[in-house]
């Protein structure tokens, strides 16, 4: 039975933009971290979900060569990312996208775990994954078999298992186009601040942001992670301040105040 507290909290937490369930592009797709720098290199900043569909279909930006792969395109990249200025996720990696270039690959596998439920569930297996470690497909197909059992048919689970090697690979998790290999991705400030707001849109603060999955997907040393969110604070990313090991980190401008409320009604107790 599912506590209504739960319920509540997935509520608040969809809101804020994530998304639940047992769905996600990933059966299909990879993160599409190619059309995501295309769409967002040739739209405007303050571009609407409405300009978002019509540089993809009516405009054909992807150049995709029917009507039907263009709504498709559409359909995943909107689940992926949501494509919506009201969806605080999306407007704050619109906010960080253009900062750096490097940090896109990060930035999009960011919000792309907050809105796949199928590729969430590969998280843990991927990053158990000692690096130099060899991930051949079949290990992830299998990993998959057991997290999904009895729902995807042999053909597709290899389909699933491509799409979501493939999206670790393009992120910098994995190495190698057939035979991958686990490694280890350069992390840029933006990244870290991404995954810190992330965190704090469930409900975390202070210290608690820092042992987040947001960040411990990042990897990397409790100094180094503090370095580079005093990085993203010199550049106006956010606002951090650590002051005899007690962390304060806000993010100005990034919610209204409507959205900060359900925030906090959505408060994570770990």
């Amino acid at each position: 039975m599912i506590h209504r507290g739960n319920l509540d909290r997935q509520s608040r937490l969809t809101r804020l933009g994530f998304r639940v369930g047992i769905n996600g592009p990933h059966a299909a797709r990879t993160m599409m971290l190619d059309d995501l720098r295309v769409l967002i290199a040739h739209t405007s900043s303050s571009a609407t979900r409405h300009d978002y569909a019509t540089a993809i279909v009516a405009e054909n930006l992807l150049g995709k060569s029917t009507k039907k792969a263009r709504e498709l395109s559409l359909g995943h990249l909107a689940t992926l990312y949501a494509l919506d200025p009201a969806n605080p996720l999306f407007r704050a990696l619109r906010r960080l996208w253009s900062s750096d270039a490097a940090a896109q690959p990060l930035l999009a596998l960011t919000v792309a775990l907050a809105r796949d439920p199928l590729l969430r569930a590969s998280q843990g297996f991927i990053l158990s994954r000692p690096i130099g470690a060899p991930v051949p497909r079949e290990v992830v197909e299998a990993f998959l078999a057991e997290t999904f059992p009895d729902r995807f048919s042999v053909a597709s689970l290899k389909s699933f298992a491509q799409n979501i090697a493939g999206t670790w690979t393009a992120a910098g998790f994995l190495h190698g186009h057939r035979r991958k290999t686990r490694s280890r991705p350069e992390v840029r400030a933006e990244v870290v601040a991404l995954c810190l707001f992330t965190g704090y849109l469930e409900g975390r603060s202070g210290q608690r942001l820092f042992s987040s999955d947001w960040m411990t997907l990042l990897g990397g040393t409790p100094a180094e992670l503090d370095a580079l969110a005093r990085s993203a604070a010199h550049r106006g990313l956010l606002v951090f301040m650590n002051a005899g090991g007690v962390k304060e980190v806000r993010f100005p401008g990034y919610l209204s105040a409507e959205e900060e409320q359900v925030r906090q009604e959505a408060t994570d107790v770990v």
